[in-house]
């Protein structure tokens, strides 16, 4: 199993023959190169997607046609983009476990928003979601963007995730102290890896801190295109 970030939030997971793309903002992204687009999504088979705000879902619908792959997401917004934009989708809801070629991905809370904004303004859309990823014998819990809940307790303890990918760049989301705090209390991860950090002036710059507060926890700082085995 092979984890490249793409920057911010983005993410891109191959297993056996899946390479999803988690979050795939492209277009915009100061964090990934334009000469690296092709390669962030070269092969993708399906699209995963945690809510609607535009740094996570301003290139869904474009790499959906392009690609003719699936978009998984929360069963609202699927549902609507599935009549509206004519795209293959994949809709489930919080609770809910789908399973592609053995990878179970089960949808957990998050507390966050999620919004679309047109020409009318804010709207609605869907809701906020994580996801544990079940896959090659381990579990990975993609937080989305969020901030801490009491349900990461029963999480940590049902789905005993061991890989975190989590947001931790604070103002609209966890911070590194956070971070530290849950995986200190309710988690027993063996790697984490932050994320929604760098990409703007106003998050947190580095996980120097998350390091420091987690001995004993593989932090990897990741580097935008390059694989991180898992």
């Amino acid at each position: 199993m092979k984890l490249t970030w793409l920057g911010h939030s983005g993410f891109r997971l191959e297993t056996g023959d899946l390479v999803i793309l988690i979050d795939p903002w492209l277009s915009g992204n100061p964090m990934l190169p334009d000469n690296q687009h092709e390669a962030a999504v070269h092969g993708a088979t399906h699209i995963l997607l945690t809510h609607a705000h535009f740094d996570h879902m301003s290139d869904t619908l474009r790499l959906a046609r392009e690609n003719g792959i699936p978009v998984i997401g929360q069963f609202d917004l699927m549902n609507l983009w599935s009549e509206t934009e004519k795209i293959e989708t994949i809709g489930f809801n919080k609770g809910g476990t789908i399973t592609l070629d053995g990878i179970r991905i089960s949808m957990v809370t998050a507390q966050h928003s999620s919004t679309i904004q047109d020409e009318t303004g804010l709207r609605p859309a869907g809701s906020e979601v994580g996801y544990m990823i079940a896959a090659e014998g381990q579990t990975i819990y993609v937080s989305g963007d969020t901030d801490i809940m009491a349900d990461m307790e029963w999480f940590a303890d049902y789905y005993k995730p061991d890989i975190g990918i989590l947001c931790a760049g604070g103002h609209f989301t966890m911070d590194m102290d956070k971070v530290a705090y849950i995986a200190r209390r309710w988690f027993n991860f063996r790697t984490i890896i932050p994320c929604h950090y760098r990409t703007f002036p106003v998050l947190e710059q580095s996980a120097a801190e998350l390091v420091k507060s987690l001995p004993g926890i593989a932090v990897i700082e990741p580097d935008v295109m390059r694989p991180i085995p898992l």
